[in-house]
C-alpha cells in the first residue's frame, strides 16, 4: 500500500510558481481581535454606560421620603412617647407637601405635644405638633382605688374618668325602696392624656390607691371644673383607651 504524504508550500515553492494569475485574490492569514481593537474597546465602553445609566434610572425611580406617623389613636394634648412613633416611605407630589409632616430623617419628637387629634397610621403634621414647653395643659391629680384603675395605664395612656354613684350601704343594685334602678355612672372627662402614674413610696403596704395626674388642655379648662365637681358625688372609675 503506498502512502502520499502533502508538505505545506514554501516561499521558493510560490517562486518556482510563478506570478498569481490576474484576477486571483491574495491569500491572507486571520488573526484574533486584541485588547487594543477599536471595536472591541467601543463595544466595552457602550456595556459600561449602558449599566450605569441603569442604575441611576433604578436609583432615582424611588423618591420616596421617610415621614412619622402615628402608631395609635392620640387625642388633643397629648405627649408623644416613642411607642407611638412609626415610620414609613410616602411620596409626595412636591417638596412643599412633603415639609408640611415630620421627616423621619429628623429626630423623634419624643415629647412633643399634639395640638389636635392624631389618628392611628396618620403621618404626623409638623402644624399639629408643639414642642414640650409650649404645650399649655392643667394638670389634674386624682386618686383612684386600685381596681378601678387598669394596670395598663401608663404615661401617655389615654383615659375616661367616669364617676359611678355611691348606693346605700355600699352596694350596686338598687336605690330607694327597690323598685327605682340604682342611676348610671357618667363620664366626667373624655380622651385625656396621662401625664404621669406615680409608684408607690412603700412596696410593702398594699396598694389600694393609686395617683393618676392628667393632662388637660386649657381650652377645656371648664371641663376640669366640671369634673370636680362631681368627683365628690361618687366612685372614681378610669378606663384606658390607648
Amino acid at each position: 500500500m503506498t502512502t502520499t504524504r502533502h508538505r505545506r508550500p514554501t516561499p521558493e515553492d510560490a517562486v518556482a510558481a510563478g506570478p498569481t494569475p490576474p484576477g486571483a485574490p491574495a491569500v491572507t492569514r486571520s488573526r484574533r481581535p486584541g485588547w487594543r481593537n477599536p471595536r472591541l474597546l467601543l463595544g466595552l465602553l457602550l456595556v459600561a454606560a449602558s449599566v450605569v445609566g441603569g442604575a441611576r434610572v433604578l436609583a432615582g425611580a424611588d423618591d420616596t421620603v421617610a415621614v412619622w406617623t402615628s402608631t395609635r389613636d392620640l387625642p388633643d394634648g397629648a405627649t408623644l412617647a416613642e411607642a407611638d412613633l412609626g415610620r414609613e416611605r410616602v411620596r409626595f407630589p412636591d417638596q412643599e407637601a412633603a415639609d408640611g409632616y415630620l421627616s423621619a430623617d429628623e429626630p423623634a419628637p419624643v415629647g412633643a405635644v399634639l395640638d389636635r387629634r392624631v389618628g392611628a397610621g396618620e403621618l404626623l403634621p409638623r402644624a399639629a405638633v408643639a414642642p414640650r414647653e409650649q404645650a399649655e395643659l392643667v394638670e389634674l391629680p386624682l386618686g383612684v382605688a386600685s381596681d378601678d384603675l387598669p394596670a395598663t395605664v401608663r404615661q401617655g395612656s389615654v383615659v375616661d374618668v367616669w364617676v359611678a354613684p355611691a348606693t346605700p350601704g355600699g352596694t350596686g343594685g338598687t336605690t330607694g325602696s327597690g323598685d327605682e334602678p340604682a342611676p348610671e355612672a357618667r363620664r366626667v372627662l373624655e380622651d385625656v392624656t396621662v401625664v404621669a402614674v406615680p409608684g408607690t413610696q412603700d412596696s410593702l403596704a398594699p396598694e389600694t390607691t393609686r395617683q393618676v395626674i392628667l393632662g388637660v388642655p386649657t381650652e377645656r379648662s371648664d371641663d376640669v371644673a366640671t369634673a370636680l365637681g362631681a368627683l365628690a358625688d361618687g366612685r372614681v372609675v378610669v378606663t384606658r383607651k390607648g
